[in-house]
């Protein structure tokens, strides 16, 4: 079946010489894989391998058999030109980072509108905002709101945060638990806009511990689920 669809690109691996595979959430048909066969080796190809780096926003008109095997792109288009995601260092290095993250949490071969909204919005704001340090943080804990995690609010107040049942609570209990410090800086991002984040002051530890909590956190309710091999590339450009 043909499918004119917005897609935002999650990764690209060489296949052979001149192919590659690339995965991309698509707003029409969620998480694709596609083969680009030849499109490494002419120069003179319609769909340029440049259109695949990490969180590239595309339009493009694909054939879709949805039998979770490769699929395949006709026409490829730039629907959101960058002006500083792949050129600044720092947010090139946070784009590597939720990359993978995405790869690791979307599993699902099927249409979820808001979740696309979400991150199409939600990068073209780190593209066109200064404040960068803190962005990989919300973006995590927003996401998880769309994956169905999302910390339940109710009971804030308490001393507690349990990570495997995702709520507050008043005492301890045996399953892994944030409390001081750690909660704080957990609490401080939750149901807050990304044009609060100018507002979050953090060490360079505070964000590196809590990035850590996040990634934990994900581990623990999505299977499969592990941390990015861009991690160290991401706390060393933020050291």
């Amino acid at each position: 079946m043909q499918v004119t669809t917005r897609a935002i690109v999650l990764s690209s691996l060489k296949y052979g010489d001149s192919s590659l595979i690339v995965k991309a959430f698509t707003e029409s048909d969620g998480l694709k894989t596609y083969l680009l066969k030849g499109v490494l080796s002419s120069r003179k190809a319609k769909i340029k391998a440049a259109y695949f780096q990490p969180l590239m926003q595309l339009e493009v008109v694909a054939y879709h058999k949805n039998k979770g095997t490769l699929e395949h792109l006709k026409e490829v288009h730039v629907a959101y030109p960058y002006e500083s995601l792949h050129t600044r260092m720092d947010k090139s290095a946070i784009c590597q980072f939720l990359a993978e993250v995405l790869v690791y949490s979307l599993q699902e071969e099927e249409e979820n509108t808001a979740l696309f909204n979400y991150l199409q919005a939600s990068l073209q704001w780190l593209d066109t905002h200064e404040q960068a340090a803190n962005f990989h943080l919300l973006f995590m804990i927003e996401l998880s709101r769309y994956l169905g995690f999302y910390p339940d609010s109710e009971g804030e107040g308490y001393p507690y945060f349990d990570l495997v049942e995702g709520h507050f609570l008043p005492d301890a209990t045996g399953n892994l638990l944030l409390s001081g410090d750690e909660l704080f800086l957990f609490k401080a991002f939750l149901g807050i806009k990304f044009d609060a984040l100018s507002e979050i002051r953090l060490t360079k530890t505070q964000r590196k511990d809590l990035l850590q909590i996040l990634l934990q956190y994900f581990e623990i309710h999505l299977h499969g689920f592990r941390k990015p091999k861009s991690l160290a590339i991401l706390n060393e450009v933020f050291s």
